[in-house]
């Protein structure tokens, strides 16, 4: 590969976090762009720009003046049920703002990496495939399938969409938290917590995420790739395997079921990932759970 020069959308989120630590350990060029102050203490400010993704000039002007060789768009709203609940913003920053930026790496031709989610598949079967069809039911999901589907049925082939789930780890600032850090401290707390039995996820590990999606680059591919942890479980038995951790009492993790929740945006009862096209073309080896916990509960970047 020639000189390689990395713009990534969204790199005060999690993930965002990990892809910088990434670029520093190994000297890659990059520039990181998120909306706000730069909350990442580890991005040196000479590499960040405080930028709205859904301002189209304003990402335009900056991309025109700061040439890159690829684009990794991590910058989204993921708020599933907040989605729902304002579906004109969330097709604005996850469908129009994407494309935006897919229409700019085509004129100037930088390989894009678009992030995408389980939550673009029903949830009937599970172990999904990158061949798999989306059904979407939700309106996070359904922006996220028409962002997937700009790339998709473009002449333009210099992209890659990297699908997860449920990202989990440590970072600095945070929006929001994740469910396993939220369990380690309720549980260790000795905290009764209440877990949905019919909803399953594969938890994703954010370096490795991070990892994934900078393998992409490195091999240079093309087309989809699922990147998510090695297991699929029931949001319950994720906190079973917490409390087991913790050496905590199980019966502190009551079940309940997804309907008792009344949450405005339906989701998908079944996920998790075919993971063997990632293992080959890009030597993807995730991290299980109980490997992670422990560098979490240390809050360990």
């Amino acid at each position: 590969m020639g000189a390689m020069k990395l713009l990534i959308t969204g790199s005060n989120g999690l993930l965002g976090q990990k892809i910088v630590a990434n670029c520093m350990a190994q000297a890659i060029d990059f520039l990181a762009i998120s909306s706000g102050d730069n909350r990442n203490p580890t991005c040196p400010e000479s590499n960040y720009t405080s930028i709205d993704i859904t301002d189209f000039n304003a990402v335009e002007a900056f991309i025109q003046a700061n040439p890159c060789t690829h684009i990794i768009h991590t910058a989204a709203m993921t708020n599933v049920d907040a989605c729902e609940l304002n579906p004109v913003e969330c097709y604005k920053v996850n469908h129009l703002a994407s494309q935006h930026l897919f229409e700019i790496a085509k004129e100037e031709n930088i390989h894009f990496t678009l992030l995408s989610t389980d939550f673009i598949f029903d949830g009937q079967q599970g172990n999904y495939s990158e061949i798999d069809v989306p059904n979407p039911l939700s309106v996070y999901g359904k922006s996220k399938c028409l962002a997937e589907q700009e790339l998709i049925n473009s002449a333009y082939t210099n992209w890659a969409i990297a699908r997860t789930i449920i990202v989990y780890g440590v970072g600095y600032h945070l929006n929001k938290s994740n469910i396993f850090s939220w369990l380690l401290k309720e549980l260790s707390e000795g905290r009764e917590v209440s877990l949905i039995t019919d909803h399953f996820r594969a938890p994703t590990w954010a370096e490795d995420l991070a990892s994934g999606c900078l393998a992409i680059i490195r091999h240079q591919q093309t087309g989809i790739f699922h990147l998510c942890g090695p297991e699929t479980l029931s949001i319950f038995e994720i906190g079973l395997r917490v409390a087991k951790y913790l050496q905590a009492s199980p019966s502190l993790i009551k079940p309940i079921d997804s309907n008792t929740l009344n949450q405005p945006a339906p989701r998908p009862p079944i996920t998790g990932f075919d993971l063997s096209k990632a293992r080959m073309q890009l030597g993807y080896q995730p991290h299980a759970i109980e490997e992670t916990l422990g560098l979490l509960q240390n809050n360990q970047f």
